[in-house]
């Protein structure tokens, strides 16, 4: 246990921004899971949801520093990738 005050908060400080980034990784998660589910049941309109609220997912963990931002470019490349080809069917 830290002794120092400054180090006492610092301590809960991680600890918040431990439980926010866990919480928005889990979410990220789940909503490519929830777009992987759409595009292989072929349906376009619900892929195209499922697609924006992943991008604005991921462009709020970059925003918030949880996810980097190239990493956060990739993958929205690859889900306009994959909802391009279910758009074409």
């Amino acid at each position: 246990m830290p002794n120092i005050k400054s180090a006492v908060k610092r301590v809960k400080t991680a600890e918040k921004s431990r439980q926010r980034n866990t919480q928005t990784k889990s979410r990220l998660r789940t909503l490519r899971k929830d777009l992987l589910a759409s595009v292989e049941a072929g349906e376009a309109p619900k892929t195209a949801e499922a697609y924006a609220a992943y991008c604005s997912a991921l462009d709020k963990g970059v925003k918030h520093g949880i996810v980097p931002k190239n990493t956060a470019v990739r993958k929205k490349s690859r889900a306009g990738a994959m909802l391009r080809k279910v758009a074409a069917k």
